[in-house]
C-alpha cells in the first residue's frame, strides 16, 4: 500500500514537527514520521524539556533549604519527595507532546508511528507502508555519544535519559564530560544532596564557551560543591557489587587514578542520529562526524533535505527549530534563511550562563579588534536585593565601527536576557545602541546596559 504526499518528514523532534506545522501552514499535504510513541524527539521526551523540570524543582528545593531562613521565611520539616519531583517532570512532558499532536491534527500533518527509511528517490517505508514524495525531510536528531570502557546500562551507568528517572539520590556521582549537558544535570543531583565529581577531558570547562566565562562558572559551581577533574581521561568503569569505580588518567601523560561511585554519567556529547536510514539508497554518505552536509538544507541528493543536529552547526533545539521553518520555506518556493552567526547557548545551571556571537578567543585568532565592556551583577540593584549576585554580563564590540559582535553573561536568568542581545545584533546594533536604550529600574537587563555602557567607559554605577 502506498500513498502520495509533497513532504514527507522523517523525525518528530523540535525540527521534524516545526518543519511539519510550516509545510502545513504552507499548503502542503505532509507525512511526519516518528519511532517513539509521542512526537516531541529527544528535546521534549528526555532533554530540554524534562531537564529544566528537574533543574527548575531541584533549585527550589535548595533555595528552601538554604536561603529562606536568611529572607525572614521560617521553614520546618523540609523534604524531598523524588517520585512526585520525576512526576511533575513527566506531567510537563506529557501535557507539551500533547499539545504538538494537537498541531499536526490542526495543520492536517499525517503522523506515522515508526521507523522511517528512505527506499530510494522520492521514496521512504515506514512499517511496510510506502509513501511517494517529491520531498523528503531528514530530521532524526541524535544521540548519546559512547564511549570506549563505559558501558550503558541506565540504571548505574547512565545517559542523560537514565540521569532523568534515577529511583534515589546516588550519595555519590560523577559525570563525564563538563559539557551542557553534564553540568546542568550533575548540578540537578547536587541540589538533593549528591556529591558530584565531574571528569573532563580539555582542561576547561563549556568547550566553545568564552573562555572567562568558563573559568567563572567553573569557580562558582566549586563553591556550590562540584568537584572537577580537568584534563583526565577516562580509561573504564568497572561495575562492582556495591559501587562503580571509574578509572581515569591525565590526558597529558601521568599515573592512573580511580574514583568510587553509585552512579556514573556520561555525557561528552551527542552524535547524529543515521542509523537504518537508508542514505545509501540515494547515494547520500555522512561526514566523518556523522553529519550530512548541506546546502540550504539541500543534500547531495535530489529532493533530499536535511535539518537539526543531523547536520552542521550547533545541536540546539531553537537552531532546529529556526532550519525547519527556513526548509519548510524554500520547498513551497520562498525564501528561507538562519543566520547562523545569532543562535544563542544557555547553561540552566544556578546562575545561567548565556552567549551569543563571537567569544574573545575567536576574535583574537580572526585578527578582528574589538572592545570589551563588562558589569557586574554585584553592582546590579536588583541582583542586590535578590542575593543573587553571582556573575557578569561582557559586550564584545568592534574596535572601529562599535557594532556588538559578541555577548557573555554569567547570572540568575540570563537565559531570558540573552535574547536582547540577540534582538540588538540581527539589527546590527552597536554597544551605544544599547546603552541609550531606556532599561527599567530596578531590573537584572540594566547589567546588559551597564556592560554596554562600559565598553565607551561611561558606567553610570558601581
Amino acid at each position: 500500500m502506498s500513498e502520495t504526499f509533497d513532504v514527507v518528514i522523517i523525525g518528530g523532534g523540535p525540527g521534524g514537527y516545526n518543519c511539519a506545522t510550516r509545510c502545513g501552514q504552507l499548503g502542503m499535504k505532509v507525512a511526519l514520521i516518528e519511532k517513539r510513541d509521542k512526537l516531541g524527539g529527544t528535546c521534549l521526551n528526555v532533554g530540554c524539556i524534562p531537564s529544566k523540570a528537574m533543574l527548575h524543582a531541584s533549585e527550589l528545593y535548595e533555595t528552601a533549604g538554604k536561603d529562606f531562613a536568611g529572607l525572614g521565611i521560617e521553614v520546618t520539616g523540609l523534604k524531598l519527595n523524588l517520585d512526585n519531583m520525576l512526576k511533575q517532570k513527566a506531567d510537563a512532558v506529557s501535557g507539551l507532546t500533547a499539545g504538538i499532536a494537537y498541531l499536526m491534527k490542526k495543520h492536517k500533518v499525517t503522523v506515522f508511528n515508526g521507523a522511517g527509511r528512505i527506499d530510494g528517490p522520492g521514496r521512504v517505508v515506514v512499517n511496510d507502508q510506502v509513501l511517494e514524495t517529491k520531498n523528503i525531510v531528514i530530521a532524526t536528531g541524535s544521540e548519546p555519544t559512547p564511549l570506549v570502557g563505559v558501558d550503558i546500562d541506565e540504571e548505574r551507568v547512565v545517559s542523560s535519559t537514565g540521569a532523568l528517572s534515577l529511583k534515589s539520590v546516588p550519595k555519590r556521582m560523577i559525570v563525564i564530560g563538563a559539557g551542557i549537558i553534564g553540568l546542568e544535570l550533575g548540578s540537578v543531583w547536587r541540589r538533593l544532596g549528591s556529591e558530584v565529581t565531574v571528569v573532563e577531558y580539555l582542561d576547561r570547562i563549556l568547550p566553545g564557551a568564552d573562555g572567562e566565562v568558563a573559568k567563572q562558572a567553573q569557580r562558582i559551581f566549586a563553591k556550590q560543591g562540584i568537584e572537577f577533574k580537568l584534563g583526565m581521561k577516562v580509561t573504564g568503569v568497572e561495575k562492582l557489587k556495591s559501587k562503580l569505580k571509574l578509572s581515569m588518567q591525565p590526558a597529558a601523560g601521568g599515573d592512573a587514578e580511580s574514583l568510587d561511585a553509585d552512579i556514573v554519567l556520561l555525557a561528552i556529547g551527542r552524535r547524529p542520529y543515521t542509523q537504518g536510514l537508508g542514505l545509501e539508497t540515494v547515494g547520500i554518505v555522512p561526514d566523518r562526524r556523522g553529519q550530512i552536509a548541506n546546502d540550504h538544507f539541500k543534500t547531495s541528493a535530489e529532493g533530499v533535505w536535511v535539518v537539526g543536529d543531523v547536520t552542521t552547526g550547533p545541536m540546539l533545539a531553537h537552531k532546529a527549530e529556526d532550519e525547519a521553518v527556513a526548509c519548510a520555506e524554500l520547498i513551497a518556493g520562498k525564501a528561507g534563511h538562519v543566520n547562523y552567526d545569532i543562535i544563542p547557548g544557555v547553561v540552566y545551571t544556578k546562575p545561567e550562563i548565556a552567549w551569543v556571537g563571537k567569544t574573545e578567543e575567536e576574535l583574537k585568532a580572526a585578527g578582528i579588534a574589538y572592545k570589551v565592556g563588562k558589569f557586574p551583577f554585584s553592582a546590579n540593584s536588583r541582583a542586590k536585593t535578590n542575593h543573587e549576585t553571582d556573575g557578569f554580563a561582557k559586550i564584545l564590540a568592534d574596535a572601529t565601527t562599535d557594532q556588538v559582535l559578541g555577548a557573555h553573561l554569567v547570572g540568575v536568568g540570563v537565559g531570558e536576557m540573552i535574547a536582547e542581545i540577540c534582538v540588538a545584533m540581527e539589527f546590527g546594533a552597536s554597544s551605544e545602541d544599547i546603552a541609550r536604550t531606556s532599561h527599567a529600574h530596578p531590573t537584572l537587563t540594566e547589567a546588559i546596559r551597564q556592560a554596554s555602557m562600559a565598553v565607551e567607559g561611561w558606567t553610570m554605577q558601581m
